[in-house]
């Protein structure tokens, strides 16, 4: 059976700063920007399947067993005996949440484009990575770019996720990889901030714009508390902000890209997708780690306006 939705990146193992014990405290979960995409697509009833690599190692197994249990097929995924699995740290202020990486050298950035499954990426719908699925390394760069080129001759749609992470790569780096992804891709998915980096540009308008004419097909922009800005080149539609009562943000953007991208491949129009994945991106926030609080269709279903 074919997949629908086939993500490519890193994924890492979460320990996010709980309110107890002074916050001493860390619920362990489960991250990586294009791996919660994916589990996202899969509670929203899609067929997902999700490349990458793991450490030999309890963290490369406990992410075997997520994925299995969500449903997202994880043949795709090598075992790398001389490589860790990555993990990250999230702690909680005032001034909002704050990560911390422990991901150089993990076995997802020793990907190489000969470990791609070239027949795995020609039979899916969409497949989705990142600007962190590039930056991790210069090989899963090379890696992202292969597999974008396997997609793109079998007429697989492509789905680009911004995600800027300048502690990864130089930001005259990040930009022309990004443009030349954004360029590349069918579907779109930055966001406001990460755009406004690439491009210099403010405007919602500008940004969604300056995605288009580098030859995107469709973008749905990320504006966070604002809400979402979607178009194709012909409509331009605005997604007001569900109510929701937000803890941790974490994670929300790529339940957002998840939830679209689900969506999208069942049949929705663009503006039906949009709204969807807007609902689905604000329950997200309404519990802690990226995984976890990652509403299912009939929690997104009950909250539709």
């Amino acid at each position: 059976m074919a997949t629908d939705i086939l993500a490519l990146g890193e994924p890492m193992v979460e320990f996010n700063q709980a309110g107890d014990e002074g916050g001493r405290t860390y619920l362990q979960g489960f991250g990586g920007d294009t791996s919660n995409a994916a589990i996202a697509a899969a509670r929203q009833g899609a067929r997902v399947g999700y490349l990458s690599a793991v450490g030999d190692d309890v963290y490369g197994r406990m992410l075997r067993e997520l994925w299995t249990r969500e449903g997202v097929d994880h043949g795709g995924v090598r075992t790398d005996p001389q490589a860790f699995t990555a993990v990250y740290f999230v702690n909680h202020d005032a001034r909002g949440h704050h990560f911390s990486f422990f991901r150089q050298g993990s076995a997802a950035s020793r990907m190489r484009p000969a470990d791609l499954p070239l027949q795995q990426i020609r039979q899916a719908k969409v497949l989705h990575l990142s600007g962190i699925s590039a930056a991790i390394s210069d090989s899963a760069c090379d890696t992202c770019f292969a597999a974008v080129d396997a997609a793109r001759a079998a007429g697989v749609r492509v789905c680009f996720d911004t995600n800027l992470r300048l502690k990864l790569w130089p930001i005259a780096r990040a930009r022309a990889v990004m443009r030349d992804f954004i360029g590349q891709s069918d579907i779109c998915l930055p966001s406001q901030e990460d755009i406004s980096a690439i491009s210099g540009l403010d405007d919602a308008d500008a940004l969604a714009d300056f995605c288009l004419a580098l030859g995107a097909k469709m973008v749905a922009l990320k504006l966070g508390a604002q809400g979402a800005l979607l178009a194709d080149g012909q409509r331009r539609i605005r997604i007001a902000p569900h109510p929701c009562r937000p803890v941790d943000a974490t994670g929300a953007g790529d339940t957002f890209g998840g939830a679209f991208l689900a969506r999208l491949v069942a049949g929705d129009d663009l503006e039906t997708a949009g709204r969807y994945a807007a609902v689905a991106a604000a329950l997200s926030t309404e519990g802690y780690g990226a995984v976890d609080p990652i509403p299912r269709a009939a929690a997104v279903r009950a909250a539709l306006p």
